[in-house]
């Protein structure tokens, strides 16, 4: 079984990038943090929400998806990782992205 490796994170970060399909969002944080060796990391994290009003017509977030709901989130998804991918400098092209689905 592999290691996992613990980092901390600062908190208090704010979003760098976000990607709306009608009420789905996913969001891409840019995280630092340093690893149990006190070397410097910086990495990315995506949250996905779906936003909705109440009874009362107030703005809420959850994380929990109607199946509706799943072919906006698999695009806001994509989007997010394609972000991270080509921003990180991986240089993946877009066939060998296609090729790996």
């Amino acid at each position: 079984m592999e290691k996992s490796k613990s980092v901390s994170v600062n908190a208090g970060n704010l979003p760098e990038k976000k990607f709306r399909a009608g009420g789905i969002s996913a969001t891409v944080w840019q995280n630092s943090g340093k690893r149990p060796n006190g070397e410097e990391s910086k990495f990315n994290t995506i949250s996905i929400e779906r936003s909705y009003k109440d009874k009362d017509g107030s703005w809420k977030t959850t994380n929990s998806f109607r199946m509706s709901d799943l072919p906006k989130l698999s695009v806001v998804a994509q989007k997010a990782y394609e972000y991270v991918i080509f921003k990180s400098g991986d240089g993946y092209s877009m066939e060998e992205m296609n090729s790996a689905i």
